[in-house]
């Protein structure tokens, strides 16, 4: 029996969202939209734990909160919702066998905050299947089979761990590796999440016709290469329809800027909350309640 695996999954910030008008009725994605972002990791994760079980064992999926969890919610979804789980029948699929592995997922990405943990979840377990498996895939097969599973997907398939920023294009197929940055984000985790779908609905409804601007996401990425994050123009196309969806977000994201924050971002389609680190460091284990969101020094990796 190999030994087991173990993987961290790392939490994403779309430090620049720009997104797209729906594709048009009659397209092979029609209501699909292209994004151009700023990915990034940051050393919040989740950890993935493979093991190899005897052939014709069935595989297993255990999800559990880790202690330190920053918002801990009920994990109420059947295991083969899980990306984690499919994921994994996703690579048995592709390989045209089974491959019985035992996943546990211990939580600490919040769900529903805007942060990537299922779709980093899924590709930790595609990367680690893969190796525990001694399948031996091209990372390319990885992250195509990924963008099955989410746009965020293949952003997670990538040959260093913490993934590499990347400016992601297209339905989230097109990763282009960048630059680290260093640096320190203060994120607000709110008692809330926020539905994806739910917020790309309000975009739609906004009647907003644009193409992805990856120009703009560019500059902005060339903008902290020359004089850090802090000068750059971040902005998410998402954050005013997360804050239609879900007023909670609205009115934490005014309770911040009151409270002295500049700039709070809102990272994907919410509902964590973000800006760039300033003042002295906070330890890892402190935490404060601000407009009902649990605030956490993270590092940019």
């Amino acid at each position: 029996m190999s030994e087991p695996i173990e993987r961290r999954a790392h939490a994403k910030i779309n430090l620049c969202l720009s997104v797209a008008s729906p594709e048009p009725a009659g397209s092979p994605r029609a209501g699909w939209h292209r994004i151009a972002s700023w990915f990034h990791a940051i050393d919040l994760h989740d950890t993935v734990t493979l093991r190899r079980l005897p052939e014709g064992a069935a595989s297993e999926l255990h999800v559990d909160w880790a202690s330190d969890a920053p918002r801990p919610s009920p994990i109420d979804w059947p295991p083969e919702k899980d990306l984690a789980l499919r994921a994994l029948r996703l690579l048995e699929a592709h390989r045209g066998r089974a491959l019985p592995t035992r996943i546990h997922v211990r939580k600490r990405i919040p769900a529903g905050g805007g942060l990537g943990g299922g779709s980093s979840d899924a590709a930790a377990v595609l990367l680690g299947a893969d190796a525990l498996h001694g399948l031996a895939l091209p990372l390319a097969d990885l992250a195509a089979l990924g963008t099955r599973l989410g746009s965020d997907v293949p952003f997670f398939i990538d040959e260093q761990n913490p993934p590499r920023p990347a400016l992601v294009t297209g339905f989230g197929d097109g990763v282009e590796r960048v630059g680290r940055i260093v640096g320190e984000l203060d994120l607000c985790v709110p008692a809330f999440g926020c539905a994806t779908h739910a917020v790309y609905a309000a975009l739609d409804r906004a009647g907003r016709i644009a193409p992805a601007d990856a120009a703009r996401v560019r500059s902005a990425i060339e903008s902290a290469r020359r004089g850090g994050l802090a000068s750059a123009d971040l902005f998410n196309d998402l954050a005013g329809p997360a804050g239609a969806v879900e007023p909670r977000l609205a009115a934490l994201v005014d309770a911040l800027r009151c409270s002295g924050w500049e700039r709070p971002r809102v990272t994907g389609s919410g509902s964590c909350v973000f800006r760039t680190a300033t003042g002295p460091m906070i330890p890892a284990s402190a935490r404060a309640d601000d407009g009902g969101g649990t605030i956490l020094r993270v590092r940019l990796v």
